[in-house]
């Protein structure tokens, strides 16, 4: 099974890939386009140089490698994918091939989350407007990180049943350290998942979002509360 897991940054998307990827039965890939994303924008984000480099930049070679063969002859293979990466000139039709489940997260506290790393996030750059574009053309299963913070097994359990995926509790923990196929990107932004052993414990309150994103926050919200009702 290859499974195509959709969601913009500060999502709890590293924390889930560490978890699929400490099931023995599956190999993951840490954001492929990545690299074709920025050559295509022009956007230029932390670690320029080293992502491009790091990736093909061509994004029907990054389709290839995804719906090939599994790495290293796994039954399953896990995509974290970032829904803002999916530009004009990134192909979609391979998604109808793919198992493909949506992340989200309350806009609040992705803002809050990704304007500490990087000043003055847009609506592009959350990937709110794309997740949404993209469950409606594809579908697929739907998962909240707020759920998957308040009850991590069985929030797990739910979501491999709903995939079809057999429950496997290695996915409710993961060596400090990393993983070995992060993105060289890792370092910049995973600090927090690199310490960690776990999920985290639940989330409190929403956290304040600065006056000067509140437009993007009122952007992002309807597009939240429409993926919001087809959770599992």
């Amino acid at each position: 099974m290859k499974i195509a897991m959709w969601s913009g940054p500060r999502n709890l998307s590293t924390a889930m890939m560490y978890a699929f990827g400490n099931r023995a039965d599956c190999a993951v890939v840490d954001e492929p386009f990545y690299a074709a994303y920025l050559a295509k924008t022009g956007i230029v984000h932390p670690m320029q140089a080293e992502i491009l480099a790091s990736q093909p930049q061509d994004p029907a070679e990054v389709v290839a490698s995804l719906t090939g063969p599994n790495p290293d002859g796994k039954p399953h293979y896990y995509q974290k994918h970032m829904t803002q990466h999916m530009v004009d000139g990134v192909p979609r039709d391979w998604m109808a091939e793919v198992m493909n489940v949506f992340l989200i997260r309350h806009p609040a506290r992705v803002i809050a989350s990704y304007a500490a790393k990087r000043e003055n996030p847009t609506l592009e750059d959350i990937g709110f407007r794309q997740q949404a574009e993209l469950f409606d053309q594809f579908g697929g299963v739907v998962v909240d990180s707020h759920d998957i913070r308040d009850d991590p097994e069985g929030m797990l359990r739910k979501l491999c049943e709903a995939i079809g995926l057999v429950w496997d509790p290695a996915m409710l923990s993961w060596p400090k350290g990393g993983h070995k196929d992060d993105g060289v990107w890792a370092q910049h932004w995973y600090g927090a998942v690199w310490n960690s052993t776990g999920f985290a414990g639940a989330e409190g309150p929403l956290p304040e979002v600065p006056k000067h994103l509140q437009d993007v926050l009122q952007a992002a919200l309807p597009y939240y509360e429409r993926m919001k009702v087809e959770k599992i």
